[in-house]
């Protein structure tokens, strides 16, 4: 069987008992991800950097392809997790990736005033697969050569 798009677990998650995302309404836009391990989420503090969690995921899908990350709707007022970068872009070339398999993460600020802990199994947020169009003369031929944040290392 031909595959278009879909998730696997990553290497280094096959015995830990990861679920792979989905939808939970036939009409739900997006795919829900959990927690791949219980994870600290540290209160804001300005300067630091996000908390990374993990889903044990990655993902394929077809060349002019995307899977966009969002926050759950919930996340914010309930947990006071906020996206570090409003939406994740994971490219069809970050699957199976050298650095880390294509592996997704979550990357989060805490807006609470205390530590939140997300446990495993939680849904932590959700993916979107969207089509992409590219500009005429569009001459981009470089390749990924690493994993979260490599595309603009020279």
């Amino acid at each position: 069987m031909k595959k278009t798009r879909g998730f696997e677990i990553c290497k280094g998650f096959e015995d830990k008992e990861i679920h792979l995302p989905e939808r939970k309404t036939k009409h739900s836009t997006g795919y829900d991800f959990e927690c791949a391990e219980d994870t600290v989420v540290p209160k804001y503090e300005p300067g630091m950097n996000p908390t990374l969690i993990p889903t044990g995921i990655k993902v394929y899908m077809m060349d002019d392809e995307v899977l966009y990350l969002y926050n759950r709707s919930s996340n914010p007022k309930k947990k006071g997790l906020i996206l570090a970068n409003s939406v994740g872009v994971i490219d069809k070339d970050y699957y199976g990736n050298p650095d880390n398999d294509g592996h997704i993460m979550f990357a989060f600020y805490n807006n609470k005033e205390e530590d939140i802990i997300v446990k495993k199994g939680e849904a932590i947020g959700q993916g979107v697969f969207q089509k992409y169009l590219l500009v005429d003369h569009d001459q981009a031929s470089g390749e990924r050569a690493g994993g979260f944040g490599s595309t603009d290392k020279k």
